[in-house]
């Protein structure tokens, strides 16, 4: 019984010695529902690949554009301060030029001035009633100057003379602009009359040479509250924390917003204009607004 035993067990270890026992390789049969769920198949794989390829594409795409935009942040950045400074010498060489032209005008009037009065007083009398002529004509020349304005502002400039008077209501480009040359034409009769004045004595001229000098003073009270305060060409100093010239100035403001068919016309009295239209309410909105403003800057 005993050698049965061994011999029966002495075969099968013969058998395990002869046979080599391969594990089988594991297909999609062999391996439980259960875990095959949680395996990837080769279509799962192929698509991971595809996946892993458009990432890389899309983040190579994302880098591109994010240098491009950094360009272009560049590119506006350098326009911006280039504009910031062609503004910043623009505003200079117009203040050199009202600075200039202020002194010029201003000298000239104060020698033409002592030159005719020294030249009235020869011969030890005294022209009274020239120099009365002289006087009103300074003052009613300046105070009629703003209602010839505003009436060549409206017939003419906004009129037949658009085509000039059109690039002072566009963003200017440049330290001048078309619209500048009106400021010539108004300079030529005050010199006219400034010279025909200073020529001869008696109270024609004397009414003459008041005249151009009232027309010289309101041009360059214009070209201080227009072109300094209203539209900051050039610096105006302490003149900007003027009540009223803050009123004319957000005035002005609303006729270039056209709000009121281009009311007000005039300048000095503008207020005045948008008073008998209705704007007060919105004049004293622009008002605030230009305060901000100011305070903000």
């Amino acid at each position: 019984m005993a050698t049965g035993v061994s011999v029966t067990s002495s075969s099968i270890a013969d058998r395990f010695k002869q046979r080599t026992f391969r594990i089988p390789r594991p297909n999609s049969r062999s391996i439980p529902y259960e875990l095959r769920l949680t395996l990837p198949t080769r279509l799962q794989r192929k698509s991971w690949k595809a996946k892993s390829l458009r990432l890389c594409l899309v983040m190579e795409k994302k880098t591109e554009d994010i240098i491009q935009v950094e360009k272009e942040n560049t590119v506006a950045t350098s326009r911006v301060t280039e504009r910031l400074a062609r503004k910043r010498f623009e505003r200079y060489t117009y203040l050199v030029a009202a600075i200039m032209s202020s002194l010029g005008v201003t000298s000239t009037a104060a020698v033409a001035n002592f030159y005719k009065l020294s030249w009235q007083m020869e011969g030890g009398e005294f022209p009274l009633f020239e120099m009365l002529g002289t006087f009103a004509l300074s003052v009613g020349a300046a105070v009629g100057m703003e209602f010839w304005a505003r009436w060549a502002h409206r017939a003419l400039w906004h009129a037949s003379m658009w085509n000039m008077h059109e690039s002072h209501h566009r963003a200017r480009d440049g330290t001048f602009e078309l619209n500048d040359v009106f400021a010539i034409i108004n300079a030529v009769p005050a010199i006219a009359l400034l010279f025909y004045g200073l020529s001869d004595k008696g109270l024609i001229p004397g009414l003459c040479f008041g005249a151009g000098l009232g027309i010289t003073v309101f041009g360059m009270a214009y070209m201080f509250v227009h072109d300094g305060l209203v539209h900051r060409r050039f610096p105006v100093g302490p003149i900007a924390n003027v009540p009223y010239l803050r009123r004319v100035a957000a005035a002005h403001h609303l006729h270039h917003s056209d709000r009121f068919r281009g009311v007000p016309y005039g300048l000095f009295l503008g207020p005045k204009e948008l008073e008998e239209v209705g704007g007060m309410e919105e004049l004293e909105k622009e008002i605030q607004r230009m305060i901000k403003q100011s305070k903000g800057s």
